[in-house]
């Protein structure tokens, strides 16, 4: 990986990961990356559903003793034991696929995005990814930024704290590129605008896994 720096594309062949040991694809389904009209959709995760309105009247507050505590504790603690943990291969084959912005390749083929810069911590539902611009100039870098930020947002869980920055040394507006992607007014802005947008859901379009690649 030449310690993260991709001065000239490299188109690597593909294995898909997401295959099961029966040769089934396990590609991950998600319609929603399918486009967005409006950016309240682009705040919406997907499965997530309105929150019934509480029926318990003012007469009839709901109370929690100190005795409570320690079973609502011991509840959470089975609940996260329980779920399954987000893996960085996981958060890989999420955003693998995605179109670069100039390239009729993807993030994978061009290097763009790799396993190795990729940070879960699941306790504490924090994801971190580092990618590298094909050359040290690169215009799209703030729009790969974006296109990544959407499809995770798209795809996991809210309770996620998204952190996506390029890897340190291999672009000459580093630090301008990542304080633009981890502004969440900034990010709010730029995808508020519909031919941003529609350019955002055109690179993340078709995604989501499928036939084996060849």
């Amino acid at each position: 990986m030449n310690n993260g720096k991709n001065l000239n594309p490299t188109v690597f062949k593909l294995k898909d990961t997401t295959t099961s040991t029966d040769g089934s694809s396990t590609g991950i389904s998600n319609p929603s990356s399918r486009t967005r009209a409006t950016f309240a959709s682009f705040l919406r995760p997907v499965g997530i559903q309105d929150v019934p309105i509480s029926t318990t009247t003012p007469h009839q507050p709901t109370v929690t003793t100190l005795e409570d505590r320690p079973k609502k504790e011991e509840a959470k603690e089975s609940y996260i034991g329980q779920r399954d943990c987000v893996t960085p291969q996981e958060i890989f084959d999420i955003i693998r696929r995605i179109n670069d912005p100039e390239h009729p390749l993807t993030l994978e083929q061009l290097n763009v995005v790799q396993l190795g810069l990729i940070n879960v911590d699941d306790k504490k539902s924090r994801i971190s990814i580092n990618f590298t611009p094909t050359i040290p100039h690169c215009s799209m870098a703030t729009l790969i930024g974006l296109s990544i930020t959407t499809k995770l947002i798209r795809s996991l869980p809210i309770r996620f704290k998204i952190h996506v920055s390029i890897t340190p040394g291999t672009h000459n507006q580093e630090h301008e590129v990542n304080k633009q992607l981890n502004d969440k007014e900034r990010v709010a802005a730029a995808l508020e605008n519909r031919h941003l947008l529609q350019v955002v859901d055109q690179c993340i379009a078709n995604t989501d896994g499928g036939e084996k690649e060849g």
